[in-house]
């Protein structure tokens, strides 16, 4: 699913997990039933410790012993329980009610919906097959000659979502963001990032002494006869990981951004026949955007130096894994085992029917979601929140103008991004057409293929065409919040619209700390490192003075080195530049949730204290309760290697020291372990 892939990567996501959704307002189209959930349940606080020493285990201390992780997780907070709600009641009796319908309409949501079910709970069939439904790909690769009939063989694979060692994506051009690109970007490794291949310390070799064994397992038990197959793929893919960008490197848009003709592209890669290659995909472009030309460089000169049995070997393992979750039991507990329990510390399994409605979620979101947003999203909530957004814009451009180290000049341009914002809110407006995905009741590897080739196929038909400013790239039913650099835009699907984030019953401060501060974050994401690189209407291009870059720069320098002492577990710190556009909004949003709080308090007046806590208090308690959260230590460590957001902890704890805000609600003092003096505190937005 390369279009996919390489879309997401250019959202700029609040949470680093996609979970599913659950909603505050639940009911049909014959009434609505309101679900009451407290505000902010004191139970939650820890009263032992100060809130000036740890704002999260203060505000949140109650709720973590009270809420220890499930087995089947590796981490427990908003998003898990929203996710366990959302699969245990909603979606599970939307498929429930779809599958008591056998006369659904071939090709319509709920047939595809309710089929697709079916195939994976055949597990007496899917036993039976083993891994023949991969026979045909098998013998691809088993055919292949030399290295441009290998290359080849990659490019059937890419079309059916099977990662390479490079994959193409399809997406707006981020200089020209009217218009579709082709882009080409690094891939094929199975940990996912360089890291872990180039690590020293216990901890990574560790993990790759047991990727050796876990593939090893994989290819017994799928009775293949590769001699050595871990040992063989982890050498190769560090020499790979070797050639490519680091995941802090992948966040800069301009040296990822290379613009290249086809021709070009071809001299790069000259021992891989790439015009078959594209041939075999069905691409047709003149020009593309190379995300990093030099690894297709090496790339080109090390595959050559390698035997065609090493070469075969990584085909099925990239197989094998890709399908890994759709196979006999055996071959799905050794997939578990390793990228759960051992990447992140899950202990057991989900069962079979909550794995059933996550596969079925995963290959059909959309066609879900649609049904999902039929029954459970109301129309009254969309303009709730758009007016909630239009407050947050209305107070940036009030922060704005008071900058202290913006020019007028810089401001304006500002502004002009600020104005251009758009936003979508619960669903699409427009449903795409998934009638051509063919799913059967007993086909479960071919339904993912048929999905996957969807997906390719939309892709390809993007190149050179408009771009959609109508699509979506999350499902109504993701538990989550986007802002695109390219579209200018922030993105709300329903799912995030209820508690602890948005709650109806719960006094202002609670909402304005949860979703105003959430929708802060996200006008905050054009504004960050990264975002702040494009202009109003989406393109990559320098809209600041030459002073005011470096006096934004000095800044986020400065949040960059707070983040990096943060040590997280003994000897593991927090990774300040790639954390730094998810910790600016962070301050950002909540700087501009409080001023919009500030602003209708002004108006209608200050509340009495609830629970014995100012309105001040309750806003910053309404952000500790979105981020509460209980991880294992494996997931923890995995988090801070590879994901652009910081834990949870430093998510609540982090931006307190630099809110003078925050040190006059709970009137903290020099001494405080969150407290700043006035001319260390940074203030970007």
């Amino acid at each position: 699913m390369s279009s996919f892939k390489l879309k997401s990567s250019f959202m700029r996501i609040l949470n680093p997990k996609n979970w599913l959704l659950t909603l505050a307002i639940l009911g049909s189209a014959s009434g609505l039933i309101v679900a009451q959930v407290p505000a902010f349940p004191v139970s939650d606080l820890d009263r032992s410790t100060h809130p000036g020493v740890d704002f999260d285990q203060f505000a949140n201390g109650g709720w973590k012993t009270a809420n220890p992780i499930p087995g089947t997780e590796s981490r427990w907070g908003a998003f898990g329980i929203l996710d366990k709600e959302n699969r245990e009641v909603r979606l599970k009796t939307i498929i429930k009610e779809l599958l008591a319908n056998p006369q659904a309409k071939a090709g319509s949501e709920a047939q595809q919906i309710a089929d697709f079910y079916r195939s994976y709970m055949d597990t007496e069939l899917i036993e039976s097959l083993g891994t023949r439904p991969l026979k045909a790909y098998l013998d691809m690769i088993a055919k292949a000659k030399d290295l441009k009939e290998w290359n080849n063989t990659n490019a059937h694979l890419a079309g059916i979502g099977v990662s390479g060692v490079y994959g193409f994506g399809v997406n707006a051009d981020r200089k020209n963001s009217k218009w579709n690109a082709v882009y080409l970007y690094q891939s094929g490794l199975t940990l996912g990032e360089k890291g872990f291949y180039t690590k020293t310390d216990s901890s990574a070799e560790a993990i790759r002494e047991a990727m050796v064994r876990h593939i090893d397992k994989m290819f017994l038990l799928a009775g293949w006869k590769d001699k050595k197959p871990g040992t063989t793929i982890l050498q190769f893919e560090s020499k790979i990981a070797g050639f490519q960008l680091s995941n802090v490197e992948l966040r800069d848009p301009e040296k990822t951004y290379n613009k290249i003709s086809k021709n070009e592209l071809a001299q790069l890669v000259r021992n891989l026949d790439l015009e078959r290659y594209l041939k075999t995909m069905e691409y047709d472009f003149q020009e593309l955007i190379v995300q990093h030309p030099d690894y297709l460089k090496n790339l080109n000169s090390f595959l050559a130096t390698q035997s065609l049995e090493t070469l075969k070997t990584y085909q099925r393992w990239q197989l094998l894994n890709s399908f890994a979750t759709a196979l006999p039991d055996k071959l799905q507990q050794e997939s578990f085992h390793f990228n759960n329990t051992v990447l992140k510390g899950v202990k057991e399994r989900k069962g079979l029917e909550d794995r059933a409605i996550d596969a079925t979620n995963n290959i059909l979101g959309m066609s879900l979601g649609k049904l999902f947003a039929a029954k459970y999203f109301p129309e009254s909530s969309k303009k709730k929140v758009a007016e909630m957004i239009e407050n947050v814009r209305t107070v940036f451009g009030e922060r704005i103008d008071a900058l202290s180290w913006m020019s007028p000049e810089t401001k304006i341009e500002a502004r002009k991004k600020l104005a251009a914002f758009t936003y979508k809110i619960g669903y699409p407006d427009t449903w795409k057409d998934y009638s051509t995905i063919e799913i059967k009741a007993n086909t479960l590897i071919e339904n993912i293929i048929s999905a996957r080739k969807w997906r390719v196929n939309e892709g390809r038909n993007k190149i050179g065409k408009p771009v959609d400013k109508t699509e979506w790239g999350m499902s109504p039913q993701t538990v989550n919040a986007y802002y695109s650099p390219m579209n200018n835009e922030i993105v709300f699907p329903a799912g995030i619209l209820q508690p602890p984030f948005f709650n109806p019953d719960a006094d202002d401060a609670i909402n304005y700390g949860g979703i105003i501060a959430v929708i802060g974050h996200e006008f905050s994401h054009g504004f960050d490192d990264k975002g702040s690189k494009y202009n109003a209407e989406g393109n990559l291009d320098n809209w600041w003075t030459e002073a005011d870059r470096k006096s934004f720069d000095a800044l986020a320098n400065k949040y960059i080195e707070y983040f990096d002492r943060k040590e997280v577990l003994p000897g593991l710190n927090i990774n300040g530049k790639l954390t730094i556009g998810e910790n600016i909004a962070d301050l950002g949003g909540l700087t501009l949730a409080y001023y919009a709080l500030k602003k209708s308090i002004d108006k209608k007046g200050a509340p009495a204290p609830i629970d014995g806590f100012t309105w001040q208090q309750r806003f910053f308690l309404g952000w500790a309760q979105v981020w509460h959260t209980n991880i294992t230590e494996k997931a923890l460590r995995q988090q801070v290697l590879t994901d652009p957001h910081s834990p949870a902890r430093d998510r609540i704890n982090g931006p307190m020291p630099h809110l003078k805000e925050f040190q006059e609600a709970w009137q903290l003092k020099p001494g405080d372990a969150l407290y700043l003096d006035p001319a260390s505190r940074i203030v970007i937005w």
